[in-house]
């Protein structure tokens, strides 16, 4: 029963990610680009740490962590460099 559950996560978060590059393609306008990259950052980690859980290993979890470190990192450099053009003042 576990595993069909499973399965069907699977399926709905690859759904969410395709559905994100989608976003991430044809996006109207740049912020709508950088929050569909954000938004891919999150679901690849739920994607993650739902794999770490079907393996039953906890060597994934960290994966996702050192993921959603770098993902807010760049988040914020490109929404900083979008308003004032320079990263690094």
């Amino acid at each position: 029963m576990l595993e069909t559950v499973f399965l069907i996560v699977f399926a709905m978060i690859g759904l969410s990610l395709l559905l994100n590059l989608w976003r991430l393609v044809v996006g109207p306008s740049v912020p709508d680009r950088i929050l569909a990259l954000d938004t891919m950052y999150i679901n690849t980690i739920a994607l993650i740490i739902l794999y770490g859980m079907s393996m039953g290993t906890g060597l994934y979890f960290e994966a996702a962590l050192l993921i959603a470190m770098l993902g807010f990192v760049s988040t914020v450099a490109v929404c900083k460099y979008l308003l004032r053009g320079d990263i690094i003042e």
